[in-house]
C-alpha cells in the first residue's frame, strides 16, 4: 500500500506475524540481544496492545529475547528480523512495513527497557487528534530522567537540540529521544522518503525529527520518562569512540540537509527488496 512515489529502499528482512492487523496504529520495538530488559518492557506494553499493534524491528538478536512464543505472549503482533545492522535500518524496516500494512501511524520505542511505556495512550491522542510528529521529551515539566550518563545529557542540550533546532526553525528540547509518534502522512510525503538505503546508522532519527517543521507538519513535544539502570552497563549504541564520531559526523549531514532527497535518488535505486522466507 506504499504511495507509487515514494524510492522504496528497505533492507532485506523476514516478517513473522503472530496475528492479524487489529488496529490503526503500531509500536515498532527497536531491539538487538536486550535479553531480560526486553521481556519485562513487552511485559508493561501488554496493557496497550489493544490500543496499537507490536511490532518487533530486531537485528537479528542471538540472545533469544525474541523467542516467538515469548512474543505471541506478550501480544506482539510481528516480528521483523534483518541481518543489516544499524538503528537507521531497524527504524527504516518497521516504517516499510508499517506503510505497507496501512498504517495511520507508527510509535518508535527502543526496546532496552529505558522509556516509560505507560506514555503510549498519550501519543496515540496526539496522533487522534491530527499531529504529524510528536516528540518525547525527558527534558518538559512532566517528564523526567534519571541515570542519564553525564556526557550523553551535556551533548544532548548543548549541541545535538540547539543545532537540530536551528536547522528545523523551531526549539526541540530532547531530538535523539527515540520514543516518539509519527503519522503516514508524514512518512509519505514525496519530500521526506524516509525508506533510502543512506539511512543506516543514527541518521534516520536524527533526520525524522528534522524535517518535520520544514514541512509544516503538525509537530508537538510530549513529556515522557526515560531511566538509564543504576548499575551495570549503560544499554546504549553510542559505547565508543569511533561511534561517537560516526553520530557527529551524521548530526553535522542532517543539520546542513545532506539527506534531504534529491531528483536522482530514484535513479540510483536498487530493485525492490524482497523479503527473505519466515524464520
Amino acid at each position: 500500500m506504499r504511495p507509487p512515489w515514494m524510492i522504496w529502499q528497505p533492507p532485506v528482512f523476514a516478517l513473522t506475524e503472530l496475528f492479524p492487523k487489529r488496529t490503526p496504529y503500531c509500536i515498532a520495538v527497536t531491539v538487538w540481544n536486550e535479553g531480560e530488559r526486553l521481556a519485562a518492557q513487552l511485559a508493561r506494553m501488554q496493557p496497550y496492545a489493544p490500543l496499537a499493534d507490536i511490532v518487533i524491528a530486531d537485528w537479528r538478536s542471538t540472545d533469544g529475547s525474541t523467542d516467538l512464543e515469548q512474543l505471541r505472549r506478550n501480544g506482539v503482533r510481528t516480528l521483523l528480523t534483518t541481518d543489516e545492522g544499524g538503528l537507521g535500518t531497524a527504524v527504516r524496516m518497521a516504517v516499510a512495513y508499517a506503510i505497507e500494512q496501512g498504517y495511520d501511524g507508527i510509535i518508535t520505542v527502543d526496546g532496552n527497557g529505558k522509556d516509560g511505556v505507560d506514555a503510549i495512550p498519550r501519543f496515540l491522542e496526539r496522533l487522534d487528534a491530527g499531529f504529524d510528529f510528536v516528540q518525547g521529551s525527558r527534558y518538559l515539566a512532566g517528564g523526567m530522567h534519571a541515570n542519564t550518563p553525564r556526557a550523553r545529557h551535556l551533548a544532548i542540550r548543548l549541541l545535538v537540540s540547539p543545532l537540530l533546532s536551528l536547522a528545523s526553525g523551531r526549539h526541540i528540547t530532547d531530538p535523539t529521544n527515540g520514543f516518539r509518534a509519527m503519522s503516514r502522512a508524514y512518512l509519505t510525503n514525496p519530500a521526506l522518503q524516509p525508506v533510502r538505503a543512506v539511512f543506516v546508522r543514527f541518521n534516520l532519527q536524527l533526520y525524522l525529527v528534522r524535517r518535520a517543521i520544514p514541512l509544516k507538519c503538525r509537530f508537538v513535544e510530549i513529556p515522557v520518562r526515560r531511566v538509564y539502570p543504576d548499575s551495570g552497563s549503560t544499554p546504549t549504541k553510542i559505547k565508543h569512540l569511533s561511534t561517537k564520531l560516526l553520530f557527529f559526523w551524521e548530526l553535522m549531514r542532517t543539520v546542513v540537509g545532506s539527506y534531504d532527497p534529491h531528483p536522482n535518488d530514484a535513479q540510483q535505486s536498487p530493485p525492490d527488496r524482497m523479503l527473505m522466507p519466515p524464520q
